[in-house]
Order: structure tokens, then C-alpha cells, then sequence
């Protein structure tokens, strides 16, 4: 009886459109499988490794040197519902009418549509071109402190909208950092025009909606350099058609939030701290509100609500002030990204580490991708609504881990991050 060797549990992760057919593209929900070389796997192990039925499948190919690979499985049901765009969700229907992507040599002057609403005073002008500047700020301070350029792509849409990625991979400080802008143009179903506004009427036809946004995952090599994840992003819709009276309904969201392999206290007050003074110029009760809410978005619910990281600043659905006060907010925010992350990578990415803190790196990373593929809204949106795939799967690490039953030894530094995923620590007063 021949033996089959099982290959490196580490695995490198990449987004490839064409490994994924067009009517999967939209499946929000993902699920690992375990595949040893003998071709056997954890959706159809060997017949002899069958053994009685269990919540926990016996004979299993030994996950700590199993290949891991990431495959579809059709959803039932949506998840997550959240007002107006979640509540398209709840209803269990897809936004439509976002049309297919074309690639373009150079990223125009603009992704809006020309004329009409999105003229250069509009409120979604004026974010288009915050988060442009926003995106060409940070790209340029990630560049000096790696030497590496980002890769550029651009997209437009037949009907107005696109995007453009800009993605440093395989650097000389970053494994991969992506930041990405966008300018959606789609429809929405009606019971979500409704959530929004309070609206009962509009008819059953889908309602155009717009988005714009800036979103950013970078993944240092050093296991002492934290990971930063954040986006900032603009909703609004139109009046239904035949409705043109009918109220409209706009929002703001977005945060900043940081995930370390290991814990630095003072890493953790000054990235707290930045992201707190933000918050204080505007409104004082910010920062404590909008920390909560991270540490309650975060959750690996899966993982005994183990956090992704030690959090940040988290808001969505804001309409309660003025779009001047939001859109200033949201630009003060960009624009701390820099100066709240960028320190701490410099100051980590020289560090000694051994190759047992390089394997934690990888097992929180696999922490990162479960998050991500499961829980994350925009991740999961994107996919239902047949975005651009390399950019939605641009937050994904190159590589990633995942070992069996890992429990760190008590005491250790692994365990202290542990903790501080499961219990939200207060880094600032």
C-alpha cells in the first residue's frame, strides 16, 4: 500500500478570476477543505477513514501538514443585514445592474458619470476626489518606506463608474498591500430603498444606488509589524422611478483598525491615541462609541469571538449631522492612516524574530482570511454582487496557516495576544 507524502501546511493565497465561474462569482459564503496528495479530503475522506457520524469528522488528513485550499460552497440564505444596503441582504435578493468591468491603460481624470447629479460641487464629487487624494497620499508614504512601487489597474464601467487597485506584492517591508478606490453605479431592491428612508411606497421596481470608496489591507513581513486594515466609503440612492418626489437616503461609513501578530503596549496607545485625538476634533463621544463598535465588528464568532486584531474606530450608517461634518470627518480619518501606522512598521520591520513567532504570524493570518471569507461585509457584498474579484480578495495575505488545536503555552507572549483578542483592552484614557 502505497503512502501519499502530505505537502507544507503554509499555502500561498491568490485571487484568480478565471479559476472562478461566473455564476460562483457572487457566493458570499467560503469554506476551507483539506486535501492531502492522495487526493482524499475532508468533504470525502477514504471509505476506510469513515468512521461513525460525529460533529467532528474522525481521520482527517493531519491538518498541520495538510495542503489547504479555498473553495466555494453555494449560500442558502444572505447574512448580516444592515440598514438599507443590508437590508437587501435580509430580503435574501442580490443588488443588480452593476455592469461588467473594462480594463483601461490609465486611471481617467475621474470615474463619475458626466453631467447630471455628478457635477464637480456634488457631494459625490467631492468624495470621489477625497479619497483619490487619499489613495495617492498613503500609496506614496507605503512607497518610501518599502522602495518597492505599487502595480497599478484601472477599470471603468459601459454605464459610468470603476476603480482603480494599486498593489505592492512581495516588497522588501510588505508581503502584499493593496488600496483600492471605487465608484459603483448599480440598483437596489426596493425593500432596502424603504429601510433606508422610512418610505412605503416606490413600487416594486429596484432603485439606482451610488457608491464611492477607498479601501486598504497591508500585510507587513515581519511578524512584530501589525497588519492595518481600513475604508472609508459614501452611499446614496435615487428616487425610484415614477417616485422622482420621494425622499433619498445617504450615509457615511468606514474605520481603521489594526491587527498585530504580537502585543506592544505603546505600539497600541499611539495607534489608539492618533486615531482618538481624530475623533475628539469632531465629537468627543467618537472614539469611545466607535471603538466599541470595532471591538463588536471584529468577532471570529467561530473562534470563541476572538477578535481579528486589537481593533480601532468603526461607524457605519452615519446621517445624523450634516453631509459637510461627516465628509470632513471621514477626510480627517483618511488622512490619519499614515501617521497612526506607518511609524509602527518602521519601527518593527528590521526586527529579530524566530521561525516559531513567523509561524504565529501565519496562524493569525488564517485568522485574517477566516474573518474576511466569512464575516466581512464589504468582502462579502463585493462577491454577491459581482464586483471586480481581485480587488474584492485583495485583503487576503500571500500566505497563511492553519495548524491543529494550537493552543499557546500560558504565559508566553502568543498567549497575551490571545487575550487581548478575546478581551478588548482601553489603550487610551
Amino acid at each position: 500500500m502505497t503512502t501519499a507524502v502530505a505537502r507544507p501546511a503554509q499555502v500561498r493565497i491568490e485571487a484568480r478570476r478565471a479559476r472562478i465561474p461566473a455564476r460562483r462569482r457572487s457566493n458570499p459564503d467560503i469554506r476551507y477543505r483539506i486535501e492531502n496528495s492522495s487526493g482524499a479530503s475532508a468533504a470525502n475522506p477514504p471509505r476506510a477513514a469513515r468512521g461513525p457520524r460525529s460533529d467532528n469528522p474522525p481521520h482527517l488528513p493531519d491538518p498541520r501538514t495538510a495542503q489547504v485550499r479555498l473553495s466555494t460552497k453555494a449560500s442558502k440564505k444572505a447574512r448580516a443585514p444592515r440598514v438599507a444596503a443590508r437590508a437587501a441582504r435580509k430580503a435574501n435578493v442580490q443588488a443588480v445592474g452593476i455592469e461588467q468591468e473594462i480594463s483601461i491603460d490609465e486611471a481617467p481624470l475621474t470615474l463619475l458619470r458626466e453631467g447630471g447629479e455628478d457635477d464637480a460641487d456634488s457631494m459625490r464629487a467631492r468624495f470621489e476626489k477625497m479619497i483619490r487624494a487619499a489613495q495617492n497620499e498613503i500609496c506614496g508614504a507605503i512607497e518610501e518606506l518599502d522602495g518597492q512601487k505599487f502595480q497599478e489597474d484601472a477599470w471603468t464601467r459601459p454605464g459610468g463608474g470603476g476603480g482603480i487597485s494599486r498593489v505592492l506584492q512581495d516588497g522588501n517591508v510588505f508581503e502584499k498591500a493593496g488600496v483600492n478606490v471605487s465608484v459603483v453605479y448599480g440598483q437596489m431592491p426596493p425593500e432596502a430603498y424603504r429601510a433606508a428612508t422610512g418610505e412605503q411606497g416606490g413600487g416594486k421596481d429596484m432603485i439606482p444606488f451610488f457608491a464611492a470608496g477607498i479601501s486598504s489591507v497591508m500585510h507587513p513581513h515581519n511578524p512584530m509589524a501589525p497588519t492595518v486594515h481600513f475604508n472609508y466609503r459614501y452611499f446614496e440612492t435615487d428616487a425610484p422611478d415614477g417616485a422622482e418626489g420621494a425622499p433619498r437616503a445617504w450615509w457615511f461609513g468606514g474605520g481603521t483598525d489594526l491587527t498585530p501578530s504580537y502585543i506592544f503596549d505603546d505600539d497600541a496607545a499611539h495607534f489608539h491615541g492618533t486615531l482618538k485625538d481624530v475623533c475628539d476634533k469632531h465629537d468627543e463621544a467618537f472614539y469611545p462609541r466607535f471603538k466599541e463598535w470595532a471591538d463588536e465588528y471584529f468577532i471570529i464568532k467561530h473562534r470563541m469571538n476572538e477578535r481579528r486584531g486589537i481593533g480601532g474606530v468603526f461607524f457605519d450608517d452615519m446621517n445624523d449631522r450634516s453631509q459637510e461634518e461627516l465628509l470632513a470627518f471621514a477626510t480627517d480619518m483618511a488622512g490619519a492612516v499614515v501617521p497612526a501606522y506607518v511609524p509602527l512598521v518602521a519601527k518593527h520591520k528590521d526586527d529579530e524574530f524566530t521561525e516559531e513567532q513567523r509561524e504565529w504570524q501565519q496562524m493569525r493570518r488564517g485568522r485574517y482570511v477566516e474573518f474576511n471569507l466569512v464575516y466581512d461585509r464589504g468582502t462579502t457584498f463585493g462577491l454577491r454582487t459581482g464586483g471586480r474579484i481581485e480587488s474584492i480578495l485583495m485583503s487576503l495575505p500571500l500566505t497563511a496557516r492553519w495548524q491543529y488545536d494550537m493552543q499557546p503555552a500560558e504565559g508566553s507572549r502568543e498567549a497575551d495576544a490571545i487575550d487581548a483578542f478575546r478581551n478588548p483592552r482601553t489603550w487610551v484614557a
